[in-house]
């Protein structure tokens, strides 16, 4: 029998603790509203989420992060750990990382000066025309600075709060507004070098999963200025450090974090979100919910079909999804090692394109920065690159396929440390299916794979009332900072305008 809450125990029900999640659930208890986060999984944090093996402390996901340690960047999660009162103790470094490509080794700084000065030494020809490329990215994230993300809303409010409020910063912007709806490619048409373009084009993918040509201008101009004109830092306790601080501040307002609480339906009742039905029984009512969920499990499996209009909801299951991942997680020996870098990408074949899966190897080494995260005289490693779902099930072969489809792993691994295997002391392989698995995510996908003008990503509100989503999937898209920033436009809309005005002040304060 289904156990029935309270209706006025709760104003808000957010599904799931991913970032988007966290931080609309943390924002609204902040904003005074009665939050509860559910969690299916045991660990908050979704794809950003941290977990431990024989004293290795691993990040599932994201591993590079610009902002946090500078109270004047415009990354949207540092806005709002900000106003929730949090900090996230971080270690800046420079190079940034880097690229292994089949003719050389190639270092990445944020340091524009330094990172032409690098490319010069392969391309003279590349290195200017970056300088043009760098002009335009620049003036674009300088426009976009003027208004603050924890200022922005998903409603008609957010008309008189930009004319009244950030009137000379829109018209900074209008000149942009040709590169705010530009695929990176347009802003490169007049760049021809071919090793800067694949570059570029490697720097789109590791940022959204699509080369320059499906990356919209916007998200590439931020990651740039970000990671130029504020600092790259990690975390130090790794992604799980982040979450635990988004953790602190919705608890620290008021609000309640459940682990171990699968949902198992969106309640619809008269056409309007109610509450949710968890999978033991228990009902949770409340008068807003958020899906942090993903496009296609909010809609095929958290709604019941009749729940959304045929056509929306056959259209919006339609949205093209970026390939999944295998995953390498090792503990390894770190004797000998002490000139280690942390991020490293790895491109086999030059020939064949990047997004083939297996080509590019992402790789973090996060214990160079913070020690802690290993056991003494050892270092954590995370390895990942993409793999299609649709190769994947688990039958007799799934172990011995699994060691073959991380193979281009290990090999990048040996192009950064050459003796890699005989220092592994630790090994976990992930599937798309383990992807799928613990992040309940839709064929263990990275996001969306909306291109730059075939389509923007879908507004945090849906067309049941009361009923809105965050994340990945929603505006602004794929990335932490995107994610973040969805749940900032989602709990801003939920509020009066004269409240975020309130929290502007308090970000105000904390950053003079």
């Amino acid at each position: 029998m289904s156990k029935q809450i309270n209706p006025s125990e709760y104003e808000v029900i957010v599904i799931g603790s991913g970032i988007g999640g966290l931080v609309a659930g943390s924002l609204l208890a902040r904003y005074g509203k009665r939050v509860v986060v559910c969690e299916s999984h045991t660990i908050p944090g979704g794809a950003a989420h941290s977990f431990s093996r024989q004293g290795f402390e691993f990040d599932s996901g994201p591993s590079f992060y610009c902002g946090l340690s500078d109270r004047h960047s415009l990354n949207p999660l540092r806005q709002v750990l900000d106003v929730l009162g949090e900090t996230v103790p971080a270690v800046a470094y420079d190079p940034m990382g880097h690229y292994h490509f089949p003719e050389g080794t190639f270092p990445v700084y944020g340091n524009v000066d330094r990172y032409r000065e690098a490319i010069a030494q392969i391309t003279p020809q590349g290195a200017a025309e970056l300088a043009r490329l760098e002009k335009r990215l620049l003036g674009l994230y300088d426009a976009l600075r003027g208004i603050p993300t924890l200022a922005l809303r998903a409603d008609f409010n957010l008309v008189p709060v930009l004319l009244g409020r950030y009137l000379p910063a829109l018209f900074k912007l209008l000149p942009q507004l040709g590169a705010v709806q530009s695929s990176v490619a347009d802003l490169m048409r007049d760049l021809h070098d071919p090793w800067l373009r694949r570059l570029i084009d490697l720097e789109c993918f590791l940022l959204s999963g699509l080369k320059a040509e499906g990356t919209i201008a916007p998200e590439v101009a931020f990651m740039f200025g970000e990671r130029t004109r504020s600092v790259i830092d990690y975390p130090i306790g790794g992604s799980g450090a982040i979450v635990q601080a988004l953790v602190r501040g919705l608890q620290q307002w008021g609000g309640t974090l459940r682990l171990g609480t699968h949902v198992e339906q969106i309640l619809v009742e008269a056409g309007k979100a109610v509450g949710v039905r968890l999978r033991n029984g228990e009902i949770l009512k409340a008068t807003i919910i958020i899906s942090n969920a993903t496009i296609w499990d909010t809609y095929n499996h958290l709604l019941k079909p009749d729940a959304l209009p045929a056509t929306y909801r056959q259209t919006a299951l339609a949205t093209p999804a970026v390939d999944s991942f295998m995953h390498l997680h090792l503990g390894i020996r770190a004797d000998g090692l002490e000139h280690l870098t942390g991020h490293h990408v790895v491109l086999h074949e030059a020939k064949q394109d990047i997004t083939v899966p297996g080509n590019t190897c992402m790789i973090s080494i996060p214990s160079v920065w913070d020690a802690t995260l290993a056991p003494p005289g050892h270092h954590v490693v995370h390895a990942y690159t993409l793999e299609l779902y649709t190769d994947w099930q688990r039958d007799g072969d799934y172990a011995e396929r699994k060691q073959a489809r991380a193979e281009p792993l290990f090999r990048a691994l040996e192009k950064v440390i050459p003796d890699l295997r005989s220092r592994i002391v630790l090994e976990l392989i992930g599937t798309p299916l383990t992807h799928a698995r613990y992040l309940r995510r839709h064929q263990g996908t990275y996001g969306p794979a909306i291109a730059a003008g075939q389509g923007m990503f879908p507004s945090t509100q849906t067309p049941i009332p009361d009923l809105y989503r965050v994340g990945d999937s929603t505006m602004p898209g794929i990335g932490v900072p995107a994610v973040a920033a969805s749940g900032i436009l989602c709990a801003n809309s939920l509020v009066k305008p004269w409240q975020t005005e309130e929290l502007l002040k308090v970000l105000k304060r904390v950053r003079q």
